[in-house]
């Protein structure tokens, strides 16, 4: 700090004097008065003796007239002071040949009187006065503190505060000179932010005096609310000087606060004089228990802040400064008497007021002190007088170690190296103090400033009608620990069931907090949405894929993962359907081997039959592998097995279905026998086609590799299942779609097969329904999470359906009918199509060498003959045409018995299934005996042929057909089934004969015959 020179210094406190106010007391005697104690070095102390002038804050007049005399910040302080440099002077290990004065003065709580008392202690100032002060102690208001401050760092006159708190006299750029024993104000704002969390509060009213006390800790109280996240309803300020039972601020105020009813906490950083005119205001308005008061050190434990509000104060909770108790004050204290009292010259005044009666006797009404008054009568000890004998002991220890340093011999006592008395010097001892009293630490940090030590005080009605300050806990250097519940107004509950002072409740679990227009601690309680959890207490998040908010939603806890298991009630269905099958496939298979000979199992193409068969068996065995927990081999099977078996059935089915197709080919009659007809030729197709499907499967798996994965079929399920995409499924499933839509085409195609031959229609049958449970079953693979089950019964339902439709009627006629069992029963219709042609001229040789049988000499009706009935309508024996079988040439029947299976002539489709094992020749004798032609017509009449048939020894066979013409030509073609209408051309003439015959088939029950017809003489040339 610079060094102001003493012209400046004398200018300032000449302003200072001018502008001071005249100070008068009513009693002339105590209006210069001050206690004294004489010495070699002096100390200068400030109390406020009496209370500060009533009435307005400015200048009344030349004069301010002070309050009364007051007991505990003033006579008490005073007395202790006194006994304290009593004390250090009778101490020989502290300034020892030193003795040591004090000049008390009264500061009444008003800054311009106790500016104008601190001149007094300023050196040089007054040329009579000898007195060198090294020190001040005092005032007690902080704002006071600050003026007098200002005043003696000019002349380097140290300063120490055993009251004053405020946050601004530790910047030590403004005010270097001084020191306190009491802990800054900031430590008593981090004391209420501790206990307003430590209750669970976070939306209070605050409420400060004006002055730099109020203010100051203000500021660094709502700095440490935002910090710690507290709201404040309201923010006040109140007056200092004004008069409580007049001036209408305070009821003001508490309306104010009521106004604001979820802040049912006032913390009031307020001088004493300010809380009691705000309990005042609260029990005039009768708003008892409907605020809890927390008060600063202003308050504490003063008795004069709640005389005569002691109900309304109860519950209230105070900062009191930590402070040891001064030990024998209080029996010196009581030993007091107006008469034996001469360093205390405002003793007198102090009685008087204290007993309310008069030292001296006149003629007023005003009682005579009696003598026998005592003090210990209602008598309360000032906490802060500690604080008071700490200040004075560390300007008596600072000066004891400045004594040493410069005189080199603690008995050497006010030595010339002292002279003159250097403030500057003195204050650098001071900074670096260090000294115990009452096993307490005395030092001060960088700004000058002790440790915080607070003592928690709630106002409490103890027993029946007595009420007191209570500690309930401490605050010692920022640790809170409250050992005593604190104690509310009996009428708290009265405005709710508990006690809270909250602007918005705590949210419940899993709700987050939306703040109302950007205050911290009113919001309102937002759900979390049921997947997420609660991130912080402002937002949500949601859980990550397979992930769920656990109970309380403070986090993500992992779903378990399901897989099909082998219990499950759908698992338990498909394998038992998926049993029922194999079991049945299995008789059935078993069957057909045992029986592979007969006509039944040999009509039905046997290697296609087994090869569905395989396919069935697959379609039941892929339950079994899709239902197991996913593995990369079950995977793998999974994805070959129900494509592989679909297509082993259709690929035989379609296989199947072509060669009905071609052989039964009505509107382009073959002439020549068809490629691929046999049974290698059919298994080779077959192969070929599930080959492809195979290769489709193959490539699918490299394309999407089939690996166990994990599928979220909703937020709150996990599914284990195997990697397949719909190119996966399209892919395989795709080409045996293409085999199910080839195959029903041909179904359609060959549904008018003759009645006999029906397999075609259990085809179609077959094909029709599995499309239908196939187009099912799409939606639900690409629309639901029970694929698997949903697959599993498809390919079940598929496989019975085959099952049913190509295999029970088989297994109905062999194990039920076996007589049935029998070629009769497989032929390809009741009534042979033939075709007839005009002859060539190898051919005619051949004819006339042919067999001839004359016309049967029997009457002949124009019928079928089938069984046992006659079908058709009949015709004269005249009209009648014979025909008849021969075999044909040795080498002809020495053909490989399994090229004549597929290529055996005759009328192997006859009614009794006669085969003919060798190519044969019809011939035809054309007329009767009465049935020449007639105008070159043919008549209506039968064909009958006869059939070799080696199976029987040769004996032969005869059957009829009716012959007639459509659209004539010289290459006459014969449906049996097209009406007679159609036999109107000329007759041919008189002799009918076989040209050409062949027989072909890949299916030994379908026979065509194929007869060409010489026209030699042919009267009309139109047929």
């Amino acid at each position: 700090m610079c060094t102001v020179p003493l012209e400046v210094k004398v200018t300032m406190v000449m302003f200072l004097s001018v502008h001071s106010t005249v100070f008068h007391t009513n009693r002339q005697k105590n209006d210069r008065a001050h206690g004294l104690v004489e010495g070699d070095l002096y100390i200068g102390a400030l109390f406020s003796i009496h209370d500060q002038p009533s009435g307005s804050t400015g200048l009344e007049g030349a004069s301010i007239q002070c309050g009364d005399i007051r007991e505990q910040y003033g006579i008490q302080r005073a007395e202790v002071a006194l006994q304290t440099i009593e004390k250090i002077n009778r101490n020989k290990n502290i300034l020892p040949n030193i003795t040591l004065g004090i000049s008390i003065r009264d500061s009444c709580w008003y800054a311009p009187v106790a500016l104008k008392q601190s001149l007094k202690f300023i050196p040089g100032l007054d040329p009579q006065s000898t007195r060198t002060t090294i020190g001040v102690i005092g005032p007690g208001s902080s704002a006071n503190t600050i003026q007098v401050q200002n005043l003696l760092q000019l002349f380097n006159v140290p300063q120490i505060g055993y009251s004053a708190t405020s946050k601004d006299l530790s910047d030590k750029t403004r005010f270097g000179y001084f020191f306190r024993v009491v802990p800054s104000d900031y430590y008593q704002a981090r004391v209420l932010v501790d206990l307003i969390l430590q209750a669970g509060w976070n939306y209070v009213s605050v409420v400060n005096t004006e002055g730099n006390y109020g203010a100051s800790g203000m500021k660094a109280f709502l700095s440490m609310l935002s910090d710690a996240g507290i709201c404040t309803a309201a923010e006040l300020s109140v007056p200092q000087h004004v008069n409580i039972q007049t001036n209408p601020v305070f009821n003001t105020t508490v309306w104010e606060l009521q106004s604001h009813k979820n802040a049912r906490v006032i913390v009031c950083f307020c001088e004493g004089r300010t809380v009691r005119g705000l309990l005042t205001a609260i029990k005039v308005n009768k708003m008892d228990g409907l605020f809890h008061i927390i008060g600063s050190d202003g308050w504490a434990d003063r008795a004069d802040v709640i005389q005569g509000l002691e109900e309304t104060a109860t519950g209230g909770v105070s900062i009191k400064i930590h402070s040891s108790e001064v030990s024998n004050f209080d029996k010196k204290y009581f030993k007091l008497q107006p008469k034996n009292s001469i360093s205390n010259p405002w003793l007198e005044e102090f009685w008087q007021w204290r007993f309310n009666c008069s030292l001296k006797s006149n003629n007023t009404a005003e009682r005579v002190c009696s003598g026998k008054e005592r003090l210990q009568s209602g008598y309360t000890e000032d906490y802060k007088l500690g604080f008071v004998v700490k200040a004075i002991y560390t300007l008596a220890h600072s000066l004891h170690n400045m004594q040493v340093d410069l005189c080199g011999n603690s008995t050497a006592g006010f030595c010339n190296k002292m002279k003159p008395f250097d403030g500057k010097l003195y204050k650098e001892y001071l900074k670096n103090i260090k000294f115990n009293y009452k096993n307490e630490l005395v030092l001060f940090d960088a700004n000058g400033d002790p440790p915080g030590h607070y003592d928690i005080m709630n106002f409490q009605q103890v027993g029946n009608n007595s009420m007191e300050y209570v500690a309930v806990g401490t605050w010692n250097n920022g640790t809170l620990n409250l050992h005593s519940p604190v104690q509310f107004h009996p009428l708290s509950t009265k405005h709710a069931n508990v006690f809270e002072s909250v602007c918005s409740k705590e949210c419940g679990v899993g709700e987050f907090k939306h703040f109302q227009d950007g205050a911290e601690c009113c919001w309102t309680c937002v759900l979390c949405r049921e997947e997420q959890y609660l991130y912080n207490e402002t937002a949500c998040k949601s859980c990550h894929r397979g992930w769920w908010p656990n109970i309380n939603k403070t986090g993500c806890d992992r779903i378990p993962i399901e897989s099909l298991e082998w219990d499950n009630p759908e698992s338990i269905f498909v394998i038992i359907l998926a049993i029922c099958g194999i079991i049945i496939t299995i008789i059935t298979t078993s069957v057909f081997i045992k029986y592979n000979h007969t006509p039944v199992v040999k009509s039905s193409s046997r290697e296609l039959s087994y090869t569905i068969l395989v396919g069935i068996s697959l379609c039941f065995m892929s339950t079994f592998t899709l239902i197991q927990k996913p593995s990369h081999i079950t995977c793998v099977f999974s994805r070959i097995l129900p494509g592989t078996s679909i297509a082993f059935i259709y690929a035989a089915l379609s296989t199947k279905t072509n060669r009905i197709a071609r052989i039964l080919a009505v509107k382009k009659m073959i002439t020549y026998k068809p490629l691929f007809m046999t049974s290698t030729a059919q298994v080779i197709i077959a192969t070929s086609l599930i080959g492809v499907e195979i290769l489709a499967i193959v490539s699918s798996i490299v394309l999407v590799p089939p690996v166990p994965m994990l599928y979220y079929p909703s937020v709150t399920r996990v599914n284990l299942v195997c990697h397949t995409d719909w190119s996966g499924m399209i892919i395989p499933f795709g080409f045996d779609l293409f085999l199910m839509i080839v195959c029903t085409y041909y179904a359609v195609m060959t549904r008018n097969v003759p009645e006999n031959f029906n397999e075609a229609k259990f085809i179609g049958f077959s094909c029709y329904t599995t499309c239908v449970i196939w187009l099912s079953y799409l939606p639900i693979w690409f629309g639901s999470d029970i694929k698997v089950i949903a697959t599993c019964i498809c390919l079940s339902l598929s496989a019975y359906v085959t099952l049913a439709l190509q295999f029970f009627p088989k297994l109905y006629i062999i194990l039920l009918q076996p007589h049935k069992n029998d070629r009769s029963f497989f032929t390809t219709s009741k009534e042979v199509r033939c075709h007839i042609g005009r002859g060539t001229g190898a051919s005619k040789a051949q004819m006339v060498d042919n067999n001839r049988r004359k016309a049967d000499p029997e009457p002949m009706t124009n019928s079928i003959r089938s069984g046992d009935g006659v079908v058709g309508p009949t015709v004269t024996r005249s009209e009648t045409i014979n025909s008849s079988l021969s075999s044909k040439t040795e080498s002809h029947r020495s053909k490989k018995s399994e090229e004549h299976e597929e290529t055996a002539m005759g009328l192997a489709p006859c009614r009794h299934g006669v085969q003919n094992m060798g190519s044969a020749v019809l011939s035809v004798h054309s007329l009767s005996e009465s049935g020449s032609t007639q105008n070159g017509h043919l008549p209506n009449g039968r064909l009958r042929g006869w059939a070799v048939d080696k199976d029987k020894d040769g004996h032969s066979q005869t059957e009829e057909f009716r012959v007639f013409c459509v659209n004539c030509d010289t290459r006459v073609k014969v449906y049996p089934e097209t009406d007679l209408r159609y036999f109107k051309k000329s007759l041919l003439p008189s002799r009918l004969s076989i040209l050409e015959e062949n027989s072909f088939s890949g299916n030994n029950d379908i026979k065509n015959i194929v007869i060409s017809i010489d026209c030699k003489n042919q009267p009309n040339k139109g047929w």
